[in-house]
């Protein structure tokens, strides 16, 4: 889920509101938005939309002399974005705002984007901490239902997500802790305590790290590239131990 603020802007023609007059453009009050037609637009992927009404509606209506009508309005919307997380913390994704008409069908009203119709603030702005600002774009498409068919108009987010955090708090500890377990084999093998303790000391560690990783995760059931990279590390420092766990076997019985 994601939220965020839009100045949502709707253009159409009705040409009940034609006027004469030496006037090309209406200025109306907000007001006046209940007593014209206005169409119906949802958005189908929104948890919950708010208005603005601090400190008047945030609206705006204009009525050229042809019967062109503008209403804008600003919106906060939380919108579902559902995340494939198999990349994590690599991944990239697509987060989509998708909008329709609620009642009328296609064959009543269609939905066209204008060719700067998508507008966005510089993203040094946006409250992104994890993720990197790549683009955006937007689809048009048809939805078939019972009662007729919809248009729906989608504008995808593009984000990829910033490696800073996990490259501190995961991969260097867990690299160094690797690194740290290989110290084992340059102590004389006599060196029972030392050896023994240097590598249970960085399995748990990667203990550790493997569970601080996982924690930073949605909780879910497939495994990810961190979990991967995490694993191998475990695997390197188990193997470590291991090694010399051998190594102090045979030389004992050959004793």
């Amino acid at each position: 889920e994601y939220t965020i603020d839009i100045i949502f802007a709707q253009t159409w023609y009705d040409s009940r509101l034609k006027f004469n007059s030496s006037m090309k453009v209406l200025m109306l009050n907000s007001n006046m938005v209940g007593k014209i037609w206005i169409p119906d637009t949802f958005f189908r992927n929104s948890r919950k939309s708010d208005a603005h009404w601090i400190t008047t509606p945030n609206r705006l209506l204009r009525i050229w002399s042809d019967g062109r009508v503008l209403y804008t309005l600003r919106l906060t919307i939380n919108a579902e974005c559902y995340l494939q997380l198999h990349n994590f913390p690599m991944d990239e994704h697509s987060c989509p705002l998708e909008f329709s008409s609620y009642g009328y069908p296609r064959n009543e009203i269609e939905y066209k984007w204008k060719k700067t119709s998508v507008e966005v603030a510089d993203p040094k702005y946006w409250r992104l901490y994890q993720f990197a600002f790549v683009g955006l774009r937007n689809t048009t498409e048809i939805s078939h239902t019972l009662s007729g068919d919809y248009i729906i108009m989608t504008i995808f987010f593009d984000l990829s997500r910033r490696m800073g955090y996990f490259t501190i708090q995961t991969y260097i500890p867990c690299i160094l802790t690797v690194v740290l377990s290989w110290v084992s084999f340059w102590i004389n093998k006599d060196a029972v305590p030392a050896r023994t303790s240097l590598g249970i000391t960085t399995v748990l560690t990667m203990t550790t790290l493997s569970t601080i990783a996982r924690k930073s995760l949605p909780k879910v059931s497939y495994v990810t590239a961190m979990d991967l990279f995490v694993s191998v590390c475990f695997i390197f420092v188990f193997a470590a131990l291991m090694e010399y766990g051998t190594l102090h076997y045979f030389t004992s019985n050959r004793k």
